[in-house]
């Protein structure tokens, strides 16, 4: 059907699901293994013959990986996906590939004081079933993208207000900030749920309160009238450019959207932390603005952010229409502005970077994770400083500053893992291929070595620095709003996007640089590319770098002067925040044995699990008793709530 009849379609789909069997064929013939289910049908010669349509009725195992069966931050019962990175085979039969893109739509039925999120286009208006106190919560996506970008969370969550309610069950704190101007508004209806006025119907939050389903809509602020940005990055280049992909209702071509700097957001956490998830709730509609600004339209209708539990293995996951994003990116000092917190800010912008690079335009071979980390840590950078509004030069410190800290991990990483995991592109020539039946491997998969890797994140992001060094950032910057809107809605392997540079920079093909070139320096071979080794020194001279050593200078000589002295009188601590740089004073910590701070390291690892698992290897191999005593202790403390993947990461290094 033609993409503007997608409702009817939707519609059909439905109906199709709750149609009765055949049911003088009987079941069909299957069997499982460990990686699949094989469904066939008697007689059946060709893929023609085979049924168009098929119903599975299953049961997931609470032990299946792409679901976490868990409690939150209130010791309340939770579970959250985790299909990104892995699949969510364990979640429903689905095909792997992800050139198998498909829509999908869904009804989540749970308890009355549940909430239930999930990617989907619309914000979903839960109906109640009578005499049960369960709710239904249907969701649904127009967008065909790979079954792994499915994202679900069910659990006792409760909005972020934009002013906290008075004796709020959070964090005590009684300073909260002002309300900011804007609406709400009300996504719109599904026609097939009738126009009865559900809105009105209460609902039953986790505290036991009853509100009403406004309480949980979307709120928009609208910025289309603001003053224009510092940096402008909306280029003459992105006009003439039509979709390519196949039939579905595209944001790219409404005219509302492409005037749409903000989608409509929302902001869940556990009830404990409300008061520090505020802080999300103030970036989020900066960063949106941001990242229209950088990218052109935004991918996708609207975006829920959920705080998630503390044995979340990374900072953050993206899915389509929901971020889940780790609770130890929290935190800003009293009258700090939101702007001090780097960390959040950088986070939000690397999670919505997602939305164009790794879920409307993904890779075709799951092996060039660099397509989707790499971009989006390139474009973190570029996002965070436009929200901040801060001066092009200013941009630019800051930049080399991190490029300087990238490098410095990057070059830590490369020294101490197998060079066959440093590669981009391990498939090498063969990247992208399927065998006859459709199937593609993907290299190192099962490698637990590489699940916390950040070599595609890393050499992703300098091989995109090294490539606008050549071009220059604003035009290269000009050239991904192109790109995003000729790809979207598609796979790519890494040729694609690098023949376009090629074809939009001639002059730097003239000067040598040949697609075989770059593969031979940044995406086939381990190690480190020559020109990065020799960027290296320059980020080292910058003024942010200098201002790094000359404080860190004031800290080791008052420390050296006491050293081998008598207590004549007791130093008081010095004033700094460590919330922005815990994981970093942590490694400092253990690294000179500086035990009085040893309290900081065990609450980090008990309450900053995203961040921690690089920690316990920093405690186990210094060989200290006292050091390897306490990271066991806190592996036994939080064991049972870490994610899986990363407990058995941390087991191995611990026991």
């Amino acid at each position: 059907m033609p993409p503007q009849s997608w409702r009817e379609q939707h519609r059909l789909y439905s109906e199709c699901s709750r149609a009765a069997a055949v049911r003088e064929e009987g079941p069909l013939w299957f069997c499982t293994d460990r990686w699949s289910l094989q469904v066939r049908k008697r007689g059946v010669l060709s893929p023609q013959q085979f049924p168009r349509a098929l119903r599975i009725f299953y049961e997931t195992r609470p032990t299946g990986g792409s679901v976490r069966w868990t409690r939150d931050q209130d010791k309340r019962s939770c579970v959250y996906t985790a299909g990104s990175p892995i699949n969510n085979r364990a979640l429903f039969p689905c095909q792997e590939p992800p050139v198998a893109m498909s829509t999908w739509q869904a009804a989540v039925r749970a308890p009355g004081e549940c909430v239930v999120l999930m990617s989907g286009e619309e914000q979903a208006v839960p109906r109640q079933e009578i005499n049960t106190g369960f709710f239904i919560w249907s969701y649904y996506v127009t967008m065909p993208m790979p079954a792994s970008t499915l994202a679900l969370a069910v659990g006792h969550w409760h909005l972020v207000p934009t002013v906290l309610p008075c004796g709020s069950d959070s964090d005590r704190s009684e300073s909260v900030d002002k309300p900011r101007a804007g609406s709400c508004e009300l996504s719109q209806t599904r026609p097939d749920q009738g126009s009865s006025d559900a809105s009105d119907l209460p609902l039953q939050t986790a505290s036991g309160d009853q509100t009403t389903r406004s309480a949980f809509t979307f709120c928009h602020f609208s910025l289309e009238d603001e003053e224009p940005a510092l940096t402008d990055y909306s280029g003459p280049m992105d006009d003439c450019i039509s979709c390519s992909h196949g039939d579905y209702p595209c944001r790219f071509i409404e005219q509302r959207a492409m005037s749409q700097r903000e989608i409509p957001h929302r902001v869940f956490a556990p009830a404990c932390l409300l008061q520090r998830a505020q802080l999300v709730l103030n970036l989020l509609p900066q960063c949106l603005a941001a990242a229209h600004t950088v990218l052109g339209v935004h991918p996708f209708s609207r975006l829920d952010v959920l705080i998630v539990p503390s044995g979340f293995s990374s900072l953050g996951m993206a899915s389509p229409h929901i971020i889940f994003l780790s609770q130890s990116v929290l935190g800003v000092s009293d009258g700090e502005s939101p702007m001090d917190s780097s960390l959040c800010g950088s986070r939000l912008s690397h999670e919505i970077a997602h939305s164009w690079f790794g879920l409307v335009i993904g890779a075709r071979d799951w092996t060039e994770e660099w397509i989707s980390e790499g971009f989006a840590t390139f474009l973190e950078d570029i996002i965070w400083a436009q929200t901040q509004q801060i001066s092009v030069q200013e941009a630019a410190e800051q930049s080399d500053l991190k490029a300087l800290l990238r490098w410095r991990r990057l070059s830590d990483e490369l020294q101490n893992s197998q060079e066959q995991l440093q590669i981009l592109r391990p498939n090498l020539d063969n990247t992208g291929a399927v065998s006859e039946s459709g199937a593609s491997t993907v290299k190192h998969a099962l490698n637990p070595d590489k699940t916390f890797m950040q070599v595609h994140y890393l050499k992703g992001f300098f091989l995109l620095r090294f490539l606008a060094s050549q071009v220059g950032e604003q035009q290269f910057i000009d050239f991904f709003r192109v790109f995003v809107k000729k790809y979207h809605g598609q796979l790519i392997l890494s040729q694609d996007f690098l023949k376009m540079v090629l074809f939009t920079f001639p002059d730097i093909e003239r000067k040598g640089l040949t697609l075989s070139a770059i593969y031979a320096d940044w995406l086939d071979r381990p190690g480190i590319p020559t020109w990065l080794r020799d960027r290296s020194s320059v980020w080292l001279q910058a003024r942010l770098v200098q201002e790094v050593k000359a404080e860190v200078v004031k800290w080791i000589l008052p420390s050296r002067s006491h050293q081998g002295k008598g207590r004549k009188r007791k130093r008081s601590a010095p004033n700094v925040n460590h919330k922005e740089v815990r994981h970093r004073w942590c490694e400092l910590v253990v690294k000179h044995r500086f035990s009085q701070a040893y309290g900081d390291v065990e609450h980090f690892l008990i309450r900053d699990q995203a961040m921690g698992v690089y920690l316990y290897g920093e405690l186990m191999v210094q060989e200290d008793a006292r050091q390897q005593t306490l990271a066991r202790r806190c592996l036994e403390l939080v064991r049972e709530e870490m994610d899986h993947s990363a407990r058995r990461v941390v087991e191995e290094m611990v026991l």
